[in-house]
C-alpha cells in the first residue's frame, strides 16, 4: 500500500509511468468564461501543480475485434438473441471497447484472493451552489454525503479560503479523516476525492481555459490500482467536447493499458447520448446504455432534467464489474441520478434535504455507479 496523502500540499506530480513532472509557476488561465447554466465566476486557485507532458508509455498492442458480435454476447451495446456465455472469456481481444455481457475480457485483472471483494462507489459531482460556484453553502456537500461515495470526480472544487488547508478541512469534515484529494488548476478546477491513497496525479490541457482535465492514480486494496479522470467539458458545441474526448483517448493510449481499471467522470455538458464525444470515448470506455437514471427512469442531469450532462464511465474491464447501486431502500440497476426534488424517501440519502437540488444556482444532479472489485 502506498503512503497515505491527506491534502496539504499535493505530492509531486507523477505521470502514470512513474516519472516526476515539472511543476509550473501556478499562473491561472485568464481565458473566457464558460457560458453554461451556472456562473463561471469566483476566484481561481493559484499554485497548484500542472501535470506537464503525458506518459509516453507503450500502449497494449492487442488486436481490436472487427465488430462482429460474439454469439450470445453484447455487441456495441445491443443484446444478441442467443444464450450468454457462462463466464468464459473470449479468446480474442475486446470488441472495440465494448464489454461483452457477463463475460470477462481477456487480459482483465484476475481475482487473486489476497483481499476480500469490495464495492467501489464512484460519483460525478458538479454540485456547487450560490453566487460564487463553490461548496460553501453545503447543498452539494449534503448530496455527496448522502450518496456515500468512495471516489468523487468533482467539478468547481472550491471551498472557504480555497487553499490546501481549507480543502484538507473540507474533505476531513465531510468525507472522513482517511480521505485524500487532488485538485487541478483554473478558476473552476476539477478534482478527485478518494477513500484510498492517491499515488500519482496531474492534469492534461483541455479545451476549456479555466479548468484542465485532471487525473489521479488511486491505490485500491489488493494488486490493482484505478486511474481516475475528472472532467468539465465546454458548453460551446459538440465539436469542442469531442476535442476533449480525443485528448483523453490519446493520453490513455500513450501510457495506460486498455485492460487497466479506469474511471472517467464529471460534467460533460453533452446535449444528447448521440454526441460524437461518446463515440470517441467508446474506444476506451463503455459509453453505451443503459445509463444511470433516477427512480422514474430519467437520465437527465441538468437543472431542468432534460439533458444528459453528467456521467460516470468505466473502462471495459471495470465496466464488467458494475453492480446495481443500492441507496438505503432503493436499488438502481444501472446507477443513480440523485435529484433531491424527486428522490423518495429522502432518508435513503440523509443528510441531503429536499431543497438541495433546487438551491440557487445549483449546477447539476449527482451521478453514482457501483463496481464490485475482486482483488
Amino acid at each position: 500500500m502506498a503512503a497515505l496523502f491527506i491534502g496539504c500540499e499535493p505530492p509531486p506530480v507523477v505521470s502514470p509511468d512513474g516519472s516526476i513532472i515539472e511543476e509550473d509557476a501556478g499562473v491561472i488561465d485568464a481565458g473566457s468564461l464558460d457560458a453554461g447554466e451556472g456562473d463561471d465566476g469566483g476566484l481561481g486557485d493559484a499554485g497548484q501543480p500542472d501535470a506537464g507532458p503525458g506518459d509516453s508509455g507503450v500502449v497494449d498492442s492487442g488486436v481490436v475485434d472487427s465488430g462482429v458480435p460474439d454469439a450470445g454476447v453484447f455487441d456495441s451495446g445491443v443484446p444478441d438473441a442467443g444464450v450468454p456465455d457462462a463466464g468464459v472469456p473470449d479468446a480474442g481481444g475486446f470488441d472495440a471497447g465494448v464489454v461483452d455481457s457477463g463475460v470477462p475480457l481477456t487480459g482483465c485483472p484476475v481475482p487473486t484472493g489476497v483481499e476480500a471483494p469490495f464495492v467501489l462507489r464512484a460519483m460525478a459531482a458538479n454540485l456547487t451552489s450560490g453566487n460564487f460556484q463553490n461548496y460553501d453553502l453545503g447543498h452539494g456537500t449534503r448530496i455527496m454525503q448522502g450518496a456515500q461515495p468512495d471516489i468523487v470526480m468533482i467539478q468547481e472544487f472550491k471551498f472557504g479560503a480555497n487553499n490546501a488547508a481549507a480543502l484538507d478541512q473540507y474533505v476531513a469534515d465531510n468525507f472522513g479523516a482517511g480521505f485524500t484529494w487532488w485538485r487541478g488548476v483554473g478558476n473552476i478546477p476539477n478534482g478527485v476525492i478518494s477513500r484510498w491513497p492517491i499515488v500519482a496525479s496531474g492534469e492534461w490541457n483541455g479545451e476549456a481555459p479555466d479548468r484542465e482535465l485532471t487525473w489521479a492514480k488511486i491505490d485500491l486494496p489488493g494488486p490493482n490500482d484505478v486511474f481516475v479522470i475528472s472532467v468539465h467539458f465546454l458548453t460551446s458545441n459538440a465539436g469542442d467536447r469531442n476535442l476533449d474526448a480525443r485528448t483523453i483517448v490519446q493520453r490513455l493510449d500513450g501510457g495506460v493499458s486498455p485492460y487497466d481499471y479506469v474511471l472517467l467522470g464529471g460534467d460533460f455538458n453533452t446535449n444528447a447520448f448521440s454526441e460524437v464525444a461518446f463515440t470517441t470515448l467508446a474506444s476506451r470506455f463503455k459509453t453505451s446504455g443503459p445509463h444511470a437514471a433516477d427512480q422514474s427512469g430519467n437520465t437527465g442531469t441538468n437543472r431542468n432534467r432534460d439533458k444528459p450532462y453528467d456521467h460516470v464511465f468505466a473502462s471495459p474491464c471495470l465496466a464488467a464489474t458494475q453492480v446495481p447501486t443500492v441507496l438505503g431502500t432503493s436499488t438502481f440497476m444501472n446507477g443513480a441520478v440523485i435529484d433531491t426534488r424527486v428522490y423518495s424517501p429522502l432518508s435513503d440519502i440523509a443528510p441531503a434535504q429536499f431543497g438541495d437540488s433546487n438551491s440557487t444556482n445549483m449546477q447539476h444532479m449527482g451521478v453514482v455507479k457501483d463496481f464490485l472489485i475482486s482483488p
